[in-house]
């Protein structure tokens, strides 16, 4: 190799030592280099006729054979990461990658979401976490996420040989918790959390960033219900022939965030410049409980999710698009 590809491989040097094997060792820099290379079509034996000539057995074991442990190798990337983007001014962003996929055979393929695409499509989704500082992301973490009909089914979860330690159902919103604490456990700094509503609108999700000490703003959809943040738990008037309740009720019924921000004050603010302009929204903030609390009937108005803990109130702002709620801890 030449040029560029000599540059690419003392980058690599810190990660090429993490793999251990001398093979290995050879065989990444040549796959690395042909994905990132010239040429449209980049299968192992396009790759070997370009860049590994007579190594083709070689390149395809490495890729598709190979056995081998990556924690030392996700350890130097966070590592790397953090001294290169690492800090308070750092974000922690989680989000969805989708591989539209045409066969049924790839891991974890199915008619599921694809972001690529903007719409349902045959895809891979696998989450993703991306350390960034001002315009500089560095994507840390990449984990396939197995939809239903894939950890339901045992014999097709053998037959693609998917490590028996993987086969249990996992949400995205839990894959992602798990990869934020091994970011952690790396040492890796950063001042927030940031997630779309695939991940807002999970409870659990929001909860755990909040067990873990973290400051986070994530999306959540414009149905969401809230509270008003000084909604009170009172005991329910009981009809003279009623049973008495036995449990609080709000003083208030839950409305969708949307609609609670319908008379708040909003002002444009614009960021930084992009593509096509300054980049900018309206927004408007107020502070609200959300209805993720135990179900509970309420009256005559059936049954309402009770305001979430109380000393965890979120704030949440919308744009012409975007509706995200925060937590300042």
């Amino acid at each position: 190799m030449a040029g560029w590809e000599d540059e690419l491989e003392r980058w690599l040097m810190p990660f090429l030592d993490r793999l251990g094997h001398k093979t290995r060792q050879r065989m990444c820099p040549l796959y690395v280099a042909g994905l990132i290379g010239p040429g449209d079509r980049k299968s192992v034996q396009l790759m070997a006729e370009r860049l590994a000539t007579g190594n083709y057995d070689q390149l395809h074991h490495f890729i598709a054979d190979g056995v081998w442990d990556a924690t030392p190798l996700e350890r130097e990337l966070l590592n790397q990461a953090d001294r290169l983007v690492g800090g308070k001014d750092a974000v922690l962003v989680i989000d969805d990658t989708s591989l539209p996929k045409k066969g049924e055979r790839s891991v974890g393929v199915a008619a599921q979401y694809a972001s690529a695409l903007g719409k349902t499509a045959n895809c891979q989704t696998l989450v993703s976490l991306t350390l960034a500082r001002g315009e500089v992301p560095v994507m840390v973490a990449l984990r396939l996420f197995l939809p239903d009909s894939w950890t339901s089914d045992v014999a097709r979860l053998k037959r693609a040989r998917v490590p028996v330690e993987h086969r249990t159902p996992r949400s995205k919103p839990e894959i992602a918790l798990a990869e934020i604490d091994r970011a952690m456990a790396a040492n890796v700094h950063f001042g927030c959390v940031l997630a779309d509503a695939g991940y807002g609108l999970s409870a659990p999700f929001r909860q755990g960033l909040t067990d873990r000490g973290l400051t986070w703003a994530v999306g959540i959809p414009r149905h969401q219900k809230v509270y008003p943040v000084d909604v009170k738990l009172i005991w329910p008037i009981t009809k003279v022939r009623g049973k008495p309740r036995k449990h609080h009720v709000p003083d208030i019924l839950s409305i969708a965030a949307e609609q609670m921000l319908a008379s708040a004050k909003w002002k444009t603010v614009s960021w930084r410049s992009g593509t096509k302009g300054r980049l900018k929204a309206r927004f408007a903030a107020l502070r609200v409980r959300t209805a993720d609390g135990p179900a509970q009937r309420i009256w005559d108005k059936g049954q309402q999710h009770l305001p979430g803990d109380a000393n965890e109130p979120d704030c949440f702002r919308i744009d012409p698009i975007h509706l995200t709620s925060g937590l300042n801890t």
